[in-house]
């Protein structure tokens, strides 16, 4: 990943500034961030914090901050079970730079754990091909057997930690436009951006409560469209020897390059400016509900490989956790809050290994809880004190519910005539007895086009389609109904 990539990724300059600095590079000559200063795309306190934030890369192995037979170890286990070659090969699947890797080889070469097989594909050194000899393989399947673990190196809790402070919520300001085109589809009074905003930059918890169907967890859902920051996220975590894993495809969204080539390729025999063992990344998006239990917010450790799955607010680290229908959990309200109230209050969290030894982390995400029942209800006073920003998503006004409705009316291509609109709002507050929500037009509609579309109609408006979409929305009670023409004998 290149920094000209970085940069267009976290919205600091576009692809035309990059565009721009290479011509001046080949001119001028230079590093890129140079440059992008020298042309006005970027300012350089800008420039300097960003790349402050970019783990570098290890000098050498005591760098890395890991005992050098571990590092040996990794990298054995990884050609074994990926039946790797060369040392380009090597280096891809370890994420160590080149002189690294070299210093692993000859420390194996010289315990007669490898042998040099030569060159096989090109002069380049970087292709040296290299085989277990007898005892190397007898070395690594003990290895195996004492820790499963085969991935990128690790990284130090203090360098983990370090890193996640760096990449904290509150390093980016959201304004009202930016917030606004962030919630693009939903609508919402300004009122309601006003008090998401601030809740926001704050960086601290948010409640999130009223009836469903309002948009509480389409709110959350979008935040995440909201904050552009790169973070880096570790392939693993080293503590007190044991192996955690944090990278998670299935959360972590990689930033991937784009078209533009920044700089000439980097040749992989020079010290390379970026630490590899670490992911570029867009900030995480968790969402959790009712499955939530107290197990889940702790390390899971894999008896087989004998290596630790980190939990998944761990995980979220840098981004937003979303605890959904927040009561509904098989764990108490009171017994989850409890959990949360160190690191709520204090940012930190604590996390202990199966040997019993404790250690903690910075607390540095954005976590949400969303509710549909009465906050009051789920946690006492002293609890909703720690929670600073208590946002009520409620039933929308009359000219919101218009808005949304005409919006999904011609999402099927329809139009909205007043006097239906009219009646549907007569027959709501009048006949059903039932306060607005914006789930509802979604509904009204979807419904409508279904009974046009089995009689074979357009997509259109009528009384009875209204009527039928009604009672769907909520069942008759014993007082409305009426005689029925159907009988069940």
């Amino acid at each position: 990943m290149r920094l000209g990539d970085l940069l267009i990724r976290a919205k600091l300059i576009t692809e035309k500034d990059v565009a721009r600095a290479l011509e001046r590079q080949a001119e001028h000559g230079g590093r890129l961030g140079d440059n992008l200063v020298a042309i006005g795309a970027i300012q350089p306190k800008q420039l300097e914090a960003f790349l402050r934030r970019i783990p570098g890369e290890p000098a050498d192995i005591r760098a890395t901050g890991i005992d050098e037979i571990d590092l040996m170890a990794m990298l054995l286990k990884l050609i074994y079970r990926d039946r790797l070659e060369t040392t380009r090969q090597f280096i891809d699947a370890i994420k160590l730079p080149y002189h690294i890797v070299l210093d692993l080889i000859q420390m194996a070469i010289n315990r007669n754990l490898l042998q040099t097989l030569g060159s096989r594909y090109s002069d380049n050194p970087i292709d040296l091909s290299y085989t277990f000899t007898d005892s190397g393989r007898t070395w690594t399947l003990d290895a195996l057997s004492r820790l499963r673990y085969t991935g990128p190196a690790p990284v130090t809790l203090e360098d983990f930690s370090e890193q996640v402070s760096l990449h904290k919520l509150t390093n980016e300001l959201i304004t009202f436009d930016r917030l606004r085109k962030g919630m693009h589809g939903l609508t919402f009074d300004d009122s309601m951006l006003e008090q998401v905003g601030p809740a926001l930059n704050s960086g601290r918890s948010i409640l999130l409560y009223g009836p469903p169907g309002n948009g509480k967890t389409s709110t959350a859902l979008r935040i995440t469209n909201i904050f552009h920051d790169v973070i880096y996220v570790p392939y693993s975590v080293i503590v007190e020897g044991q192996i955690i894993r944090i990278f998670d495809p299935s959360i972590h969204i990689r930033i991937d390059p784009t078209e533009i080539a920044d700089d000439p390729e980097v040749s992989i025999m020079r010290r390379e400016q970026y630490d590899a063992r670490w992911v570029p990344c867009k900030r995480p998006f968790v969402v959790t509900g009712g499955e939530l239990t107290l197990e889940m917010l702790d390390l899971r450790y894999d008896e087989t490989g004998h290596y630790y799955e980190a939990p998944l607010h761990v995980k979220a680290l840098g981004g937003t956790f979303i605890i959904d229908d927040f009561g509904r959990q098989i764990v108490s309200p009171t017994h989850l809050l409890n959990r949360w109230i160190v690191p709520l209050e204090s940012k930190i969290d604590y996390l202990k290994l199966h040997t019993g030894k404790s250690f903690s982390i910075p607390f540095e995400e954005l976590v949400i809880f969303s509710t549909n029942l009465e906050p009051e209800d789920l946690m006492d006073p002293a609890f909703l004190r720690r929670l600073p920003y208590k946002i009520e998503v409620g039933s929308p006004s009359l000219e919101s519910f218009r808005t949304i409705f005409k919006k999904e009316s011609e999402r099927q291509g329809m139009e909205l005539p007043d006097d239906i609109f009219n009646l549907i709002v007569d027959k709501l507050q009048n006949e059903k007895k039932m306060d607005f929500g914006a789930y509802m037009p979604r509904f009204i509609v979807d419904q409508v086009v279904a009974a046009c579309r089995f009689l074979d109609q357009p997509a259109h408006y009528e009384p009875r389609f209204i009527e039928y979409a009604l009672d769907n929305l909520r069942v008759k009670t014993k007082a409305t109904k009426g005689p029925t023409s159907a009988r069940v004998s």
